[in-house]
């Protein structure tokens, strides 16, 4: 079995684990309504995907 031959330092072990961040999420501009969307997800806001309407919304309130 392998044994380490030397102790792994705190620096080291910090600078490894400091690796471990998050990202901000990829966000693109909806074509119908200029919106942020997430990519690859049709548009909360208006419905549609890929110029397509794929979700049906209400305009006004009813």
């Amino acid at each position: 079995m392998a044994v380490p031959k030397h102790k792994t330092s705190k620096q080291r072990t910090h600078t490894r684990g400091a690796q471990w961040k998050l990202s901000a999420p990829a966000l693109v501009e909806c074509k119908n309504c200029h919106q942020l969307v997430p990519m690859h997800r049709v548009c909360p806001s208006c419905g549609y995907y890929d110029n397509v309407q794929k979700i049906e919304k209400n305009q006004g309130n009813d």
